[in-house]
């Protein structure tokens, strides 16, 4: 199955500074189930994307406005945001 879906990537903070961009449109293939897949379909595209997912454990991930584990599935989500954790002072 080649089935694609469309949705948009927004990223923040150092995730932001890595890709050179705040935001994409982006199509998922199908393979691209979960927020684990989705990161690890990134990291392995190379380049920018390797860089700001080198370490995928680290990233948070909010679907829709919700956050999301690295188990959840994206299923018709049309917003994701990725970005690094959030720090207090």
């Amino acid at each position: 199955m080649t089935e694609t879906q469309n949705c948009k990537l927004l990223y923040f903070a150092w995730v932001r500074e890595k890709m050179g961009r705040s935001s994409e449109d982006i199509a998922l293939p199908s393979s691209v189930v979960t927020v684990s897949d989705l990161l690890s379909w990134l990291k392995a595209k190379g380049g920018e994307y390797s860089s700001a997912f080198e370490n995928e454990k680290v990233i948070r991930v909010a679907l829709d406005q919700a956050h999301a584990g690295l188990d959840t599935k994206i299923g018709k989500t049309r917003e994701i945001a990725l970005f690094p954790p959030v720090t207090g002072g």
